[in-house]
C-alpha cells in the first residue's frame, strides 16, 4: 500500500489544499475516491485513516484532503491554529477546493497509471455530504456520490432568524469548539457567499437533479443531523439509495483522537456499505 500524507496543493485562494493519497502497490487502473470532510472538521480526524486503508484493500484509489479555509495549515494539518482563515471559509470556497483536488488527481502524471478516470466517485460527511452532491451534478466527471452522514438544507445553517442584524453589524459571530474550546469566528462573508449564490447552494435542487447512483448513509441515533434529512435527500431523488446505520451516530463510532487497531463497527459497516455501492 502506498501512502502519501500532507501533499501541498494550490488552491485557487491563496491558501493549499494539504492532500492525503492511498492506493494498492500495482500499475492497475483503479477507481477513484474522493473524501471531504465536514463543518469543524479536517482529513486526519478520528478514523478518516482507518477508512482510507480500509478502501485501499478494496482495491480503490483513494484521496482525502483539509479544505483550505478549515483552519489547519501546513505545518499544523489537524485542528484550528488559523482561526482567520476558518472564518473567511465559505460554501464556495469548498466547492472550488474540491474542484481543484478533482483537477489535480486526473491530470497528475505520477497517478497515470493508477487510476481510472471513468470512475470517481465524491463522499461527503456532515456538511460536505451537500458539498459533493452539487459538484457531482455540476462537474460530469463525477460517476457516483455518497452523503455520509449528510445535511440537506445550508440555508437554515446559515443564518438564524434573528441574528442577522447582528452579525451584519459586528462583521463575525462565534461558536464554540466543544472539544478544543476554541471561539471560532463565522465572518459576515459567509452569508453574503450564501445570499449571492443560494441557488447553486441549493442541495436540493441538487439532489433532484442529479442523474449518477447516489447513496445516502445515515445513522438513526444522529444528533448532529437528523435521521429526518437523510429521508428528505432519499425522498428529492426517486432513484436514490439510503442506507440507515441502526444506533449510529454522527460520527459511526469514531473519535478523535482515534487510537484503536481496528474501525468502529458503525463506521465498517458504512465502509462496507459504500464500497458495495461504487463497485455494484
Amino acid at each position: 500500500m502506498t501512502i502519501t500524507k500532507n501533499i501541498i496543493v494550490p488552491g485557487k485562494h491563496l491558501k493549499p489544499i494539504l492532500t492525503d493519497v492511498f492506493y494498492p502497490n500495482n500499475n492497475s487502473s483503479k477507481p477513484i475516491v474522493i473524501f471531504c470532510h465536514g463543518y469543524k472538521g479536517f482529513k486526519d480526524w478520528g478514523a478518516w485513516d482507518h477508512m482510507a486503508k480500509a478502501f485501499v484493500k478494496a482495491g480503490f484509489f483513494f484521496v482525502k484532503f483539509n479544505f483550505s479555509h478549515n483552519g489547519g495549515t501546513i505545518e499544523q494539518p489537524f485542528d484550528f491554529p488559523d482561526l482567520e482563515a476558518f472564518g473567511n471559509n465559505n460554501y464556495t470556497k469548498e466547492l472550488d477546493d474540491l474542484e481543484t483536488i478533482i483537477d489535480w488527481v486526473c491530470s497528475n502524471p505520477d497517478f497515470k497509471n493508477h487510476i481510472n478516470l471513468s470512475h470517481i466517485t465524491l463522499i461527503g460527511h456532515s456538511r460536505a455530504g451537500g458539498i459533493v452532491t452539487i459538484k457531482a451534478e455540476e462537474d460530469q466527471r463525477i460517476t457516483k456520490v455518497v452523503s455520509l452522514a449528510g445535511v440537506s438544507d445550508f440555508e437554515k445553517r446559515t443564518s438564524t432568524t434573528g441574528e442577522l442584524e447582528k452579525w451584519k453589524n459586528d462583521g463575525v459571530k462565534y461558536i464554540i469548539n466543544g472539544r478544543t474550546k476554541q471561539q471560532m469566528p463565522h465572518y459576515y462573508q459567509f452569508y453574503l457567499d450564501f445570499i449571492n449564490n443560494k441557488e447553486r447552494l441549493t442541495i436540493k435542487r441538487a439532489v433532484s437533479k442529479l442523474n449518477i447512483p447516489y447513496l445516502i448513509i445515515h445513522g438513526d441515533g444522529d444528533t448532529s443531523v437528523l435521521i429526518e434529512e437523510a429521508h428528505g435527500l432519499h425522498k428529492w431523488n426517486a432513484e436514490s439509495t439510503l442506507k440507515i446505520i441502526r444506533d449510529a451516530n454522527h460520527v459511526f463510532g469514531a473519535k478523535h483522537p482515534y487510537n484503536e487497531p481496528i474501525l468502529p463497527t458503525h463506521l465498517d459497516d458504512a465502509i462496507t456499505e459504500m464500497i458495495h455501492f461504487i463497485t455494484n
